[in-house]
Order: C-alpha cells, then structure tokens, then sequence
C-alpha cells in the first residue's frame, strides 16, 4: 500500500538525492502549511511571490493546504488557535502562561516565634548536655583517696561546714628538672607546709590557719592501712608530724581531738598542682608586701603589685625563713595567696572562656586528693567561701598563740580556741582574735 499523497510514489521521484539516489542532488522541500499574518490579502495582490503574482493552483497530487489568518481556519469555518498571535507557545491562558495564575502558591512569611523558640529550645539542650558532659568529666578527675571513716573517736557534728585544707609538699609528678626549677628538693614521702580549716555558714565563711609548728598532742587512732588501734601515749610533737606519721587519717583524728571541732571534708593539693593551677589562670595578680628572697624556696619578689606565675606563686607561700615571723607569716601569706587564687578562678573571664575554664579545672582537680565524700558542690562552695573571705565578706586568720613550749612549737591560748571553737560548732559570728 502507498502511503505518500496522490500522484507521489518512489518511481517518480527520478535521481533526486534521496533513499537509492546516487545523485549528490539534496531533495527538494517539502510542501509546508502556508500560515499568513493579518488580514487576508485581495485576489491578486500581495498573495503569492509579491504583488500581481498569484499562488500556483494545487495539483499534480499536491493536496490543498488549509491557510490560516489571524490563527482561524476561516477554510473549514472552525477557528483554530495557533497560540503564535498571542505570544503563547503552548496555548493562552493555561497555568503557568502570561495571562493564567501562577504555578507555585506565594511563600508564607516567616514565623519568627517559631524559629526563635526552636532555636531556644537547641541551645538549651545543647547546654545541658554540655553541662551534665562537663560534671561527669571533672568528677571522674577528683582522687578521692581518704576514707573518714577510719578516723575514731570524732567530735559530734556542728552547724555549717568544715573543710580542712592541706598544701603538702609532695613531688608526684615532678621531674628532677621541675624539682630544681621549683625548689622543692627530693626529700621521700609527703610533709604538710599549710593546714587550713574553712567554716562556710549562714554569718560568714571564715578561713583559720593551723601553723606547722603547733604544740599538739597525738591521740589514739587507727592506721590508716594496717587498721590496727594504737593507743594514745600523750606525745607532743609539731602538728604536721601526725600527717608524716600516718597520712591525712591522722591529720584529721589530731586536728579534731586538739580543737573539738568536726571536719567535714578533707582537700590536699601538692606542689606541681599548685603550680599548675595558677599557670592555667594566665597567674595570681598579688601586692607584694615586702622585698622577698629566700634560697630555700625560691623567692626573689620586689615589693608592689605583680602577676605571680606557678613557679613564684609556689615560691611565695613555701616562705618562712625570710619572713620576721617566720611560719605565722608565711601563713598569712598563703592565707592572702589562696583567697586571691579563688577570687581569679570565680571570675567571669575564667568561668565563661571554655579555654580557660577547662584547662582551669584539669589541672586543678586532677591535682585534688579528697575524702571519698567530697563532690563537685563541695568543692564549688570551698571556692566560693574563699573568694568571699578575699572579698572582705568573711574573716582569715591564724590561729590564736599564747607563746612557745619548752620544746620549742607554738602554743595554742587555750581560752581563745575554745571561745573560737564554739563560735565555730554554733555557726555564729566569729568575734575571736589571733592577736
């Protein structure tokens, strides 16, 4: 069957260039539609080929192509709409054309409550689990390796808080180069320099020092790791001889059996985390109150304001021998160095740097050696008292001295530490004087 228009099949097409043409002739154009612009020209002019020319009559089996005007069929009656008068490509008037409605539906303004509350609500969580990240991580640091439970025979239980603060002169963690850069030689064991009792209460915290060189007497105890009771024989000796003797145990048995006063928590820190605590602050900005030099600690200070890095820090409360008052000196010192230690580390430039506040708080608490008691909030409270005693809110001082005994230690005033003790076990306010 053949498909091509009347009088059109393959044996007329002759040599044009074309399906078994050899010739290099093109093909002729095909017959397109004949699509006119505007009106309809008059016969005879302007319709095929310019004017006077008239379009060739349809034959020799070319059918008749409809002529569109204006885009109608005026030849079939029917119109026909090109789209090509309007502009249109695919029709007039649909979605998406000039002249129909938009395809998308305007976007909605934004909701700023929303968005503001779920950007709330992010920051929050974040918050919390940095938080709730933070606490576990700082607590895992704390060694908490006194047992009070092993102290015998304590005194009953006051109002507030007791904490008994202990700088000891161990080297763990020190290398024989930072030992020689420290000054802190490399004696066995582990000795007290300072002891310390803070009272935190509702009528103001209250930092007394304890010197090394107090007249106490050893009571009863049970050591610490053999657990064996040795009773008391009624010897004298320095205060800081019960820590060398059995540890902090001992320490806190002495310190209660001599005072009457119970001790809540214990908290020791050593020479390198002392160090290394006051670096991590960027140092502690202190008024030297006179030149210092002392050999045996390291002091060379001038006297005057100036930022004590870990070194001159640890070198400023080790001294005594340059001091007129030798080891009740050097306790106010330490006493003035602690509360200045405490006021930088509750500062705002420290609490919100996260570059501060963590290195802070490494260095610090993995240096710490607690009783097995002790949190975080003990520890954050420890702090805030220090740094109100610093602020003039509470009160520092030694304890009170009536002279020397015949083996050379200081002598506790007997009436004045028992007046201070109970003021202590009552919470009230300490009106006591160390002079």
């Amino acid at each position: 069957m053949n498909n091509w228009p009347e009088g059109w099949h393959d044996d007329n097409r002759g040599s044009r260039y074309g399906r078994g043409s050899a010739s290099a002739q093109p093909e002729g154009a095909r017959v397109m539609r004949q699509v006119r612009r505007g009106p309809a020209a008059p016969p005879g002019q302007g319709g095929y080929g310019g004017p006077g020319h008239q379009a060739p009559p349809y034959g020799g089996g070319v059918p008749q192509q409809p002529s569109y005007v204006d885009g109608h069929d005026y030849r079939a009656g029917e119109p026909y709409d090109s789209g090509y008068n309007t502009g249109q490509v695919y029709g007039g008037g649909g979605p998406g054309g000039p002249g129909g409605p938009p395809t998308r539906e305007p976007r909605p303004a934004p909701n700023w409550r929303r968005r503001f509350k779920r950007t709330a609500i992010i920051l929050v969580m974040v918050l919390v689990v940095t938080t709730v990240g933070t606490y576990f991580w700082a607590d895992s640091k704390l060694h908490r390796d006194v047992d009070l439970s092993k102290v015998i025979d304590r005194p009953e239980t006051g109002e507030g808080t007791n904490y008994l603060i202990v700088g000891s002169d161990s080297r763990a963690g020190l290398s024989d180069e930072q030992k020689k850069k420290l000054h802190t030689g490399s004696a066995e064991g582990k000795r007290t320099d300072s002891m310390m009792i803070l009272h935190t209460g509702s009528n103001g915290d209250t930092l007394l020092s304890l010197p090394r060189d107090s007249n106490v007497t050893i009571p009863s105890f049970k050591g610490s790791d053999s657990g064996k009771l040795y009773p008391a024989t009624g010897r004298q000796t320095k205060l800081n001889a019960a820590y060398a003797e059995d540890g902090p145990e001992l320490l806190v048995r002495t310190v209660e059996a001599n005072t009457g006063l119970h001790i809540d928590h214990y908290v020791e820190i050593g020479f390198a985390g002392f160090a290394n605590i006051v670096d991590a602050v960027g140092g502690v900005e202190m008024d030297i109150p006179q030149n210092i030099k002392d050999a045996k600690s390291g002091a060379d200070l001038k006297k005057g304001k100036q930022t004590l890095n870990g070194e001159q820090a640890l070198a400023f409360v080790r001294t005594r021998y340059a001091l007129a008052g030798s080891d009740l000196d050097r306790t106010k010192n330490q006493q003035r160095f602690l509360s200045a230690l405490a006021n930088q580390v509750a500062t705002p430039s420290t609490i919100m740097n996260p570059f501060k506040l963590y290195p802070t708080m490494g260095a610090g608490l993995d240096s710490l050696v607690v009783d097995k008691d002790t949190g975080l909030w003990d520890l954050a409270s420890m702090f805030w008292a220090m740094k109100s005693v610093s602020g003039g809110e509470g009160k520092s001082m030694n304890m009170p001295i009536s002279g020397n005994t015949a083996n050379g230690n200081l002598q506790w005033d007997t009436a004045k530490v028992k007046q201070l003790v109970n003021e202590l076990k009552n919470d009230d306010k300490v009106t006591v004087s160390s002079e």
